[in-house]
């Protein structure tokens, strides 16, 4: 048996519509195999709360091995885990094609499925199914006296701790606010019929899924978008339809709940696929799961491996199209000084740093990168029980961020950058937060 691989990891699909896999003490001898295996190596210590959990565990336990850890405990690890994929991507050396064949995430994905099929998920279920349900919650937010009222709720210290009393979510944790017009509804076609220019590795028309964060909170990321496609005489449009990508229930281990949206979304994307669009994302995890996450539930679905094929990520699209000679390149308005963070869900992509590369073309722009979770990982930083452990996670991100002095504090991921400011505490009042797409729109100047 070999030490570790040098072979470029591979995913197996998730064998989730397999009675076995629902069985729960099955489950956990897998958990014990793998967390012996990860006892071994300690190397993803340093990454969340969920190695650390599990070596705390065995250090406690009478053996000083994992046969000393008793079973119930393995779910505290459970618990401790958002799923961001990086020990499987950047860490372990015993990922397929290692004969030991440790895929962390899917196994921590398996007890929570198991956990929320049981009822044993939380002591909040309630919570967690409101949280999880981004396009009901938006659609009633997003109504504009809704939001209004939603927003104050949501910023007052007095309706805040009723709040974590009732539903569990941390009182000091600052939310997002929501938009009185969503992003769907101040859409407009495009002014101009370009000529669709297909480049070496990309469509050169795109269909937008706007994400129910860019739906409902922040349209501007949209409008951004929209702006950068039009300056660049790129064809678009809005897709026609859409619901939330599923991720969200998929953190949770809701997996009729992620089939339910993936039944919704598929069929509509599908057909752009097969129309030869690209279709873009402003949102890495969005993006995530139809790059990754859904296909590896559905390897055999033609719809899911389409939509697969055309989804990239915005800036992964931008860079392509500049390399082609298909892109703009001339940027009237310099960025100076911007502390950049690549979100866990860009990384696990494996397309590289394309938003760092796009950021430092611009004349007149320092970019500092930090390539490290920032721990808020959509849901799981809100919730009471996990608002300490997100804030410690993130720790060492605040502090080279705020390091660089940037006149910009930026993240593809929305709710990373609120987070960060957050963390940053007096420190971001000397910085803006921008999305990295309002920043290159701001660079053309459009």
């Amino acid at each position: 048996m070999r030490e570790g691989s040098l072979e470029a990891p591979t995913r197996h699909p998730l064998d989730w519509k397999n009675p076995e896999f629902w069985n729960r003490e099955k489950a956990e001898k897998e958990l014990e195999r793998i967390f012996d295996i990860c006892h071994g190596c300690r190397r993803c210590v340093s990454l969340c709360t969920a190695f650390p959990t599990l070596f705390d565990l065995v250090d406690a336990s009478p053996t000083l091995e994992v046969d000393g850890v008793k079973k119930d405990d393995y779910w505290k690890v459970v618990d401790q885990c958002y799923l961001c994929d990086l020990c499987y991507m950047t860490k372990c050396p015993y990922v397929p094609p290692h004969p030991w064949n440790v895929d962390f995430p899917h196994v921590m994905l398996r007890a929570k499925a198991i956990k929320f099929k049981k009822g044993l998920s939380s002591s909040k279920p309630f919570r967690d199914r409101l949280l999880s349900s981004t396009d009901a919650v938006g659609r009633l937010a997003a109504i504009p006296v809704v939001a209004q009222t939603v927003n104050f709720f949501s910023s007052n210290s007095l309706s805040r701790t009723a709040m974590q009393g009732v539903l569990g979510v941390h009182k000091d944790r600052e939310l997002p606010p929501y938009a009185s017009r969503k992003f769907r509804s101040a859409f407009k076609d495009a002014k101009t019929t370009f000529p669709v220019k297909d480049g070496n590795s990309t469509p050169g028309k795109v269909a937008i899924f706007a994400t129910c964060y860019a739906n409902y909170n922040e349209p501007v990321m949209g409008h951004d978008l929209v702006a950068i496609l039009e300056h660049n005489e790129i064809p678009y449009l809005l897709v026609e339809k859409e619901a939330c990508c599923g991720m969200p229930k998929l953190e949770l281990g809701d997996l009729e709940g992620v089939d339910s949206l993936k039944r919704k979304n598929m069929p509509v994307l599908a057909r752009y696929a097969r129309e030869g669009y690209a279709i873009l994302a402003p949102v890495p995890s969005c993006t995530l799961m139809f790059k990754q996450e859904l296909p590896l539930m559905y390897p055999d679905d033609p719809d899911t491996i389409a939509v697969r094929d055309a989804m990239f990520d915005p800036f992964e699209y931008l860079v392509l199209r500049r390399k082609d000679g298909l892109l703009k390149t001339s940027f009237v308005n310099p960025l100076g000084k911007i502390a950049y963070h690549i979100p866990c869900h860009s990384r696990v992509q494996n397309m590289g740093q394309k938003t760092r590369e796009m950021l430092e073309s611009v004349p007149g722009t320092e970019v500092t990168v930090v390539e490290r979770c920032s721990g808020h990982d959509g849901t799981w930083g809100v919730k009471t029980e996990y608002f300490d452990n997100s804030m410690k996670i993130g720790r060492p991100v605040f502090r080279m961020m705020a390091e660089a002095s940037p006149d910009y504090v930026a993240s593809d991921c929305p709710i990373a950058a609120r987070h960060i400011m957050q963390g940053m505490g007096e420190q971001a009042k000397q910085t803006a937060k921008l999305h990295p797409l309002s920043l290159i729109r701001k660079a053309y100047g459009v």
